[in-house]
Formats: structure tokens, C-alpha cells, sequence
């Protein structure tokens, strides 16, 4: 059975401490080392000393997890996790706003706050997340627990990424995969997954070729020294660098691999968007897999349903409707397509433009061209009140070839720059000749 002498031992060693620097001014090494070998018991009030020191409390020491306080924290951080697992962020976020957390362990404390970080991403509140794990980060980074550390930088990078701050997404993910590299840790999962996390980020920055090279670099990395868990999640994050630079056929391989390895294991969000994000690969290779992708759809509805968001909800949708669009079934492309605008809500969001784009090829392929026409435009709207990404210069280039498709020039010409421009394409024409083409038009 654990006794005092073994917990103050390995809280010792967690906080990374010799007998030496434990004792300080208080005690001697020599009495620190009877302790750890059980020949002496030592009284509340140096516990108190002690536990102070190695960020734990008296209670932990004598008493371990069955203390009062660490039990009952731990029983409501436990529930939180799992109302984070089910989509229940808000109930999440209060059951660890309610926790007294200066009462237990740092290594407790630590894991509920971790735990409201990811309640608030959840909820989209993310600058209240980066508020918690910045602290978190530079707190394991000053004890030396780079596995910990890892683990909140890869948080980090999500955050700032979904957020747009380029910038320090990169600056936190490479300072800490620096540090994970010197201390050999390299291959290690928390190595792995947030170095492919950060992958990402350099797509978003622009940075494709690198991020194909570092992404390549990864996977051999993976292949040689990673779990089925760390692999999977280089081969996921490979997927989409390979769908950046259109190379489907590729991204599609990479994904089979990760949902090989991911799938089967410990229940997770993982498995089910992975699947989903294959169907989106299943819909636009050549050629098209349409009923794949529905089974793909019909296998990750549930878990998302009990733990997805509503957007990820409404991709399926949208998903489903490009596969029965291409089942020749324009009616259920059409009703999927509107679900999916239902479900978005009245936010303005990217993924409620795609729905429109969606739902304006199934009313084309009905024949119903002025309505066609008037999704296209919602679709136009929405995009224009999105800032400036990858993802929208993508969309923007598929409402380009559907208003070409329509005979709308102008339209088509219109959407087209703004696809340019978004993917970092500006105009360069000289002054000298945009006087000229003024001067011919005036004449």
C-alpha cells in the first residue's frame, strides 16, 4: 500500500527536487531521506512545509487520493471530462468554475484546468482558453515536464490558429518541439502530435512547401519511433497538407492509414471527423466514390451527434448532398443541402456559404435556375463577410466555376480575384498602363 513515505518521495521526484533542495532551510537532507524510507513520521506541520514545496497538499500526503478533497475534486473533474467528450461544454465549464482548486495537488489542479481550457474552446471562447494555458505552459516549461508541456502547446497552437493569430501559433508550437528535441523526446506522441498540429498552421501561413517537406519528415519520423496514436495523427494532419496542394489520391492513402491506426483504439472526436474528412476526399477523387463516402457519413453521424458541433453536423449534410448529387438523386441533395443552412444558424460562417453553394447545385440540376442563381448570391454574401483564408479562396473559386457555369461573366470574373486575392494574389499591373486602358476606354 502507498504510505507517506512513498507519496512524498514521488511528489518529489515530480517536482523535480533532490532530498536537498526539498529540505531548503528547514530540514536536513538526512531527515528528508528517513521519511522517504518510512523511519520517520513526520508531523502536520512540516507535511505542510513539504507539501508546499512540491505543489501538493497535507492532506495528499497522508491520506493520497482518498483524502476528502482530492476525491471529490477528482470525481467532478472526471464528470467534466466526459461533458466535454459529449458536447457538454457549458456544463463542463461550471462544474470546474465551482472546484476550490488551491485545496489539491498541482498535478490536479493542473488537469482541471486543462479540462475548462478545453470547455471553452468548446463553447468558441477561445481567448478565455489561451488565458488558462499560457500560464499552464510556461508552468511546466519552469518544472521541466516537457511531455506536459507539449500537451498544452499543442492546445495553444489550436487556439491561436482557429483564432487567426498566425504568429504566435507558430512561435509557441516551435519553441516547445525545439525543447521536446533536445531532451530526446523526439517520436514521442505529445512530440508527434503537436508537431503535426503545427502543421497547419504553416498551411494557413502560406508556407506549403515546407509544410509538404516538414510533413514528409513526420511521417518517416512516425513510421520509425511513433505508437499506433502518435502515427495516426501525423498521417491525419499529412492528409490535409496533401488536400492543400490538391493531391487527393495521396491524402486519401494518408487517411485510410489513420483511421487504420486511430480506429478500434480509445474512444475520442478523432475517429469520427477523420471519417468525415475522408468522405470529403471519397467526393472529390477521381473518380468519386459517392456511396463510400455515405457509409463513411453513416459511420461517423453518431459519435458526432453525441459529440461533434453543430457545424460539424452540418458538413455531413453538405457531404451528403454532394454524394446523392452525384447519385443522380437531386431531391435529397437539395434536402440535406437545407439542413445544413438550418443547422448553421444565422451566424455568418464559411461553411454556411458551401451549404448555399450545395444547395444551389441541386436546385441547377432540377432545372431551377433562378433559384440556383439566388443561392449562388447568398453564397457570394456570406463569403464577403468572411476574412481572408485558404479555405475561402477555395470557396470562392467554386462559386467562380458555378457562376461561370451560369453564363454570369461578370459574376465569375468577380469571384475569381476575390479566390486570388484571398490566397495571397494582389493586382500588379503598373500605373502607366492602367492610365492607358483608362485612356482607350475614354476614347
Amino acid at each position: 500500500m502507498t504510505t507517506i513515505a512513498d507519496r512524498v518521495r514521488q511528489g518529489r521526484i515530480d517536482a523535480g527536487l533532490s532530498q536537498t533542495a526539498l529540505a531548503g532551510g528547514a530540514f536536513s537532507p538526512s531527515y528528508i531521506s528517513l521519511i522517504e524510507a518510512g523511519r520517520r513520521e513526520p508531523t502536520d506541520a512540516a507535511l505542510a512545509v513539504l507539501a508546499a514545496r512540491m505543489g501538493s497538499t497535507v492532506e495528499f500526503l497522508k491520506f493520497g487520493a482518498d483524502g476528502p478533497n482530492e476525491a471529490r475534486t477528482r470525481l467532478e473533474v472526471d464528470f467534466a471530462k466526459l461533458d466535454v467528450k459529449s458536447g457538454a461544454a457549458a456544463s463542463a465549464r461550471e462544474r470546474i468554475s465551482r472546484l476550490d482548486l488551491d485545496r489539491v495537488t498541482h498535478a490536479l489542479k493542473v488537469e482541471a484546468l486543462l479540462t475548462l481550457a478545453r470547455a471553452h474552446e468548446g463553447l468558441g471562447d477561445l481567448e478565455s482558453s489561451v488565458a488558462i494555458l499560457e500560464p499552464l505552459l510556461v508552468d511546466a516549461q519552469a518544472r521541466g515536464h516537457h511531455l506536459d508541456a507539449a500537451g498544452v502547446a499543442t492546445g495553444l497552437v489550436a487556439s491561436y490558429l482557429e483564432a487567426g493569430d498566425l504568429h504566435r501559433s507558430i512561435e509557441v508550437g516551435e519553441r516547445v518541439v525545439l525543447d521536446l528535441e533536445k531532451a530526446g523526446l523526439s517520436g514521442t506522441d505529445e512530440h508527434l502530435r503537436l508537431a503535426s498540429t503545427l502543421l497547419w498552421a504553416y498551411v494557413e501561413r502560406g508556407d506549403l512547401l515546407y509544410a509538404t517537406h516538414r510533413a514528409s519528415e513526420l511521417v518517416r519520423q512516425a513510421d520509425e519511433q511513433g505508437t499506433p496514436r502518435g502515427r495516426g495523427s501525423v498521417y491525419w494532419n499529412a492528409a490535409l497538407v496533401a488536400e492543400q496542394r490538391r493531391d487527393y489520391d495521396l491524402a486519401q492513402r494518408y487517411t485510410e492509414r489513420a483511421l487504420a491506426l486511430l480506429d478500434g483504439g480509445e474512444v475520442s472526436r478523432d475517429v469520427p471527423r477523420l471519417r468525415l474528412n475522408y468522405a470529403w476526399l471519397l467526393l472529390r477523387s477521381d473518380p468519386a466514390e459517392p456511396i463510400e463516402a455515405l457509409h463513411q457519413l453513416e459511420l461517423a453521424t453518431p459519435d458526432l451527434v453525441a459529440s461533434g458541433s453543430e457545424v460539424e453536423l452540418a458538413r455531413v449534410d453538405v457531404e451528403r448532398s454532394r454524394a446523392h448529387l452525384l447519385l443522380g438523386d437531386s431531391d435529397e441533395a437539395e434536402r440535406c443541402a437545407r439542413a445544413a443552412i438550418v443547422r448553421l444558424g444565422d451566424q455568418p460562417r464559411l461553411e454556411k456559404a458551401v451549404a448555399q453553394l450545395a444547395l444551389g447545385d441541386a436546385l441547377h440540376t432540377k432545372g431551377d435556375i433562378v433559384a440556383s442563381a439566388e443561392a449562388y448570391k447568398w453564397a457570394a454574401d456570406m463569403l464577403g463577410m468572411m476574412s481572408a483564408s485558404r479555405q475561402s479562396a477555395a470557396a470562392w473559386r467554386e462559386l467562380g466555376d458555378r457562376l461561370l457555369g451560369n453564363r454570369d461573366i461578370a459574376g465569375a470574373a468577380e469571384a475569381f480575384d476575390r479566390a486570388l486575392r484571398e490566397a495571397g494574389f494582389r493586382p500588379s499591373v503598373p500605373a502607366a498602363l492602367l492610365e492607358a486602358w483608362s485612356g482607350s476606354s475614354a476614347s
